[in-house]
């Protein structure tokens, strides 16, 4: 916007945006989410089985978990082992395409594993991953 001073002359306003508080109010939403961020993913209190070779996680995935009473959890809501095909096949579009993380406590017994394996493929997933933690070099090696 152009306006005229008293000796005649043109001038124009300042139309500069102070991108200041933008900045102050984005670092501290970032400094809240950083924070937040782990409270988020350990929902649920599982000790999953060590072993040497451990895929690094890149990428967020549907995650069942099964703890030691051997209760199973669809992300952090408890279900129904019967109700997991059906959730499955509501959140995921392409089953076939898709995977899941399964995570289950190291003293559940397999035949409470592979049931819930068992719901698992029954939605039609195929790609299914076991969620463990790397050996520890104290606990690993023993040369």
């Amino acid at each position: 916007m152009a306006f005229t001073n008293s000796q005649g002359r043109t001038q124009s306003s300042l139309s500069d945006i102070n991108v200041t508080p933008f900045v102050d109010v984005v670092l501290v939403l970032l400094i809240m989410f950083m924070v937040t961020a782990p409270v988020l993913q350990s929902g649920i209190d599982v000790a999953v089985p060590k072993t040497k070779t451990v895929k690094e996680i890149t990428e967020e995935r549907l995650v069942i978990s099964i703890d030691k009473q051997q209760r199973v959890y669809f992300g952090n809501e408890p279900v129904n082992i019967h109700d997991i095909p059906q959730k499955i096949r509501e959140k995921i579009r392409d089953p076939r395409g898709q995977a899941i993380f399964l995570r289950a406590d190291e003293s559940v017994p397999f035949g409470a594993f592979a049931t819930v394996m068992d719901a698992v493929k029954q939605s039609g997933v195929s790609n299914v991953s076991i969620v463990t933690q790397p050996l520890s070099e104290k606990n690993g090696s023993t040369r």
